[in-house]
């Protein structure tokens, strides 16, 4: 028997290089192969939503720049470039720690599982003297040779002995080869091919690809045993079928019936396990049922999941596909693919079936545009919603937020969006236009709240204010300022380049600004404004330094303007100005106690059990080892903190733990350490926990040398 290629699960167009899932209108057997991960960030950085980008490089900026820098020594400039550096390491990492979520499992995988757990078996096969539970459907699917032995007994929980006349194959090799079926995969040790060709001829022939059989089952529902009912209304179904059917499968009563299989429906989903092994104790009990071989009936409700989503549902079950061209549409109307996939994702959290929910985020994400992106952040930002998908819709209006700022997405956006990306050091435009969006933002939400003072004269008519037009000399700056409390703090007004832009002063005469940029204060101009942007470590330095944002042209400009002094010797201007390997102490402490507070002040969610912390642990070391990594602690400005806090984020996320985890992980590594060790040092698991606690002191004292 050979063995078939495996098929990975559903991903994006976008993320494809890094996933292999498929898209909405493509199945997945179809795709391309993954490329190699050595390629994925490059690609990702590339295509991550920017669907015909706009470039946010203009000459004033580049302009802007190298004014600022004309009055800068080497050493300063060399020394913006490294902030730079380590913030494009950071990013990276960011850009991960974004995209991390757990695997969902293939079908070949869930597969594998059922026959290891034996669950919803409805045969026994025994082979010299060893018992084997097994699944009716998927082994006459995939054998000619057990279709005809199955088809000789045909009752429910058949044990059936069996005798193979092929020489040499004894009750493990049996067993690998019908773990063969299941998954389409053959242990390497087991690759006797003289045995194999021998056994392929009593069997039938080869079995074919894992996907064409499934594929067989789904739409020729041959071997069923179950039948998922689609209700209408109540919940209620009939409980007969033999009539009033039309050719697409719906009845007279409103109802559709999908025949399918109980062990595809058990392997592939928690939801359906659970549900088949009640019905399956439950048929038990009643032995006059066990000659008649009657499908087992599952009724979904409408409200709960519609019809139209039946055969989508199915697909991702049974083939590891999610096709919103499958759902079934009213000629005018209706929800949107957009709707559709929201919503099935909802159903494919509640069913537990993860290559579903996964999926139609992907999906979701294929379909992020412009005109959405409110939308889809909007209900990623629910309880219900997917935080994954906010997630990245997040990062869609940071990497876009200059074009965003100057279209009407830009007022669209709650404040609570905005303030998710004006918090970011990755947002991609400069602080004057960061301003300005933020200025005519609170103008917008000024004027609508003057529309809902002000009763419409005329019904079903453009809003009388609006029809007025209001200008700014109306507006009032008190309740402006109370409109933009919660953003313009996330401004960074010593950043704005031109110094002195006019936006800046207007905002400066309004009252608008809590705090008026440092330059603006006296002193030194010139020097207030370097070192707002440049940190220093001679200790004189006038004004308070500020991170800068990772805006792309200014970073460009910024090393071309080195790249132009390179004649001299960097590494003696390196070695003449000492800086520090990482974020001075205080610093670290600040963000430290931070974590600390915050991590007291939520409620702390719950803690892994022993296990997932130790595989977390160990991913997170083996994470730290990851080049991007050592790069990103290899650079003089980097961040430690922050980049060891992205790499426990990507692990939190990976393991489907709230984001919350990390901070907590990160403040009580040792407490967690000990109280795990407490726990269990009297019960069984002493050897597992003494483990664990070794692993986290060693982790620990890592982290901090």
């Amino acid at each position: 028997m050979g063995t078939s290629q495996s098929t990975s699960v559903a991903a994006p167009r976008l993320l494809r290089e890094n996933t292999g899932l498929c898209s909405s209108s493509e199945p997945l057997n179809q795709r391309k192969k993954a490329r190699g991960s050595s390629s994925s960030l490059a690609t990702l950085r590339r295509r991550l939503l920017l669907r015909r980008r706009r470039s946010s490089k203009c000459p004033d900026h580049a302009r802007y720049m190298r004014e600022l820098l004309s009055g800068c020594s080497l050493a300063e400039v060399s020394a913006l470039c490294e902030q730079y550096e380590a913030l494009a390491a950071l990013k990276d990492l960011s850009v991960q720690a974004d995209l991390a979520r757990p695997p969902a499992s293939a079908k070949k995988h869930d597969l594998a599982a059922l026959f290891e757990t034996r669950v919803a078996a409805d045969v026994e096969l025994v082979y010299a003297g060893a018992c084997f539970p097994a699944h009716r459907a998927i082994l006459a699917a995939r054998c000619p040779y057990f279709r005809q032995v199955l088809g000789r007994f045909p009752g429910h929980g058949a044990r059936i002995g069996l005798e193979l006349r092929t020489p040499g194959v004894d009750a493990a090799l049996f067993g690998a080869l019908l773990k063969l079926l299941y998954t389409g995969e053959l242990a390497p040790h087991q690759h006797d091919r003289p045995l194999l060709g021998r056994l392929a001829d009593e069997f039938g022939g080869a079995p074919n690809p894992l996907e064409q059989d499934l594929r067989y089952l789904l739409e020729t529902g041959d071997f069923a045993d179950a039948m998922l009912v689609f209700t209408k209304g109540n919940g209620s179904s009939s409980s007969s079928s033999s009539s009033g059917h039309s050719e697409y499968g719906f009845s007279s009563l409103g109802t559709l019936e999908r025949p399918c299989h109980k062990a595809v429906l058990a392997a592939r989903s928690p939801f359906f396990k659970n549900l088949v092994q009640r019905r399956n104790r439950g048929e038990e009990l009643q032995p006059e049922r066990a000659g008649l071989n009657l499908a087992t009936r599952i009724v979904l409700d409408e409200s709960v999941i519609p019809q139209r989503f039946s055969s989508v549902l199915l697909h991702a079950v049974y083939l590891d596909e999610v096709n919103l061209a499958l759902v079934c549409r009213p000629l005018e109307g209706g929800p949107t693919s957009l709707e559709d996939a929201m919503e099935l994702y909802q159903i494919g959290r509640f069913l537990e079936l993860d290559i579903l929910s996964q999926g139609c985020e992907d999906l979701i994400l294929e379909m992020l545009t412009p005109n959405n992106l409110a939308t889809v952040l909007a209900w990623g930002a629910r309880p219900y919603g997917s935080a994954w998908v906010y997630r990245q819709a997040v990062n869609y209006l940071r990497d876009e937020f200059q074009p965003f700022s100057q279209s009407p997405v830009l007022l669209q956006l709650s404040a609570e969006h905005l303030r998710e990306a004006l918090s970011s050091d990755f947002l991609q435009a400069s602080e004057h236009e960061v301003l300005q969006a933020v200025l005519k933002w609170g103008e917008h939400q000024l004027v609508r709240r003057m529309e809902d003072r002000e009763p419409n004269l005329l019904s079903h008519t453009a809003h009388s204010v609006a029809r007025k037009g209001v200008k700014k000399r109306d507006l009032s700056d008190v309740e402006l300022r109370e409109i933009l409390s919660p953003l313009l703090p996330l401004v960074r007004m010593d950043h704005v380049l031109p110094a002195n832009a006019e936006t800046l002063a207007h905002a400066v005469r309004r009252g608008l600004l809590p705090t008026p940029p440092s330059h603006m204060l006296g002193g030194d101009r010139d020097a207030v404004r370097i070192h707002a942007w440049i940190r220093s470590t001679s200790g004189c330095a006038q004004g308070v330094w500020i991170r800068p944002r990772l805006f792309m042209p200014y970073y460009e400009e910024a090393k071309a303007v080195l790249e132009e002094h390179f004649s001299q010797a960097v590494d003696v201007v390196r070695a003449a100005v000492r800086r520090p390997d990482d974020i001075p102490d205080t610093l670290y402490m600040v963000d430290e106690r931070r974590s600390l507070e915050a991590a007291s002040a939520n409620p702390a969610p719950p803690l892994p059990d022993p296990a997932t912390l130790s595989q977390m642990v160990k991913r997170e070391q083996k994470l730290r080892q990851s080049p991007l990594v050592l790069r990103a602690l290899s650079l003089p400005l980097t961040s430690r903190h922050l980049v060891l806090s992205q790499v426990r984020l990507r692990v939190v996320r990976e393991f489907n733990l709230p984001d919350a985890t990390a901070q907590l992980l990160e403040v009580n590594r040792v407490k967690i350490a000990t109280l795990y060790f407490n726990q269990v040092i009297w019960g069984a698991k002493f050897v597992a926990a003494r483990e664990l606690y070794q692993i986290l002191i060693l982790h620990l004292l890592h982290i901090r040398s």
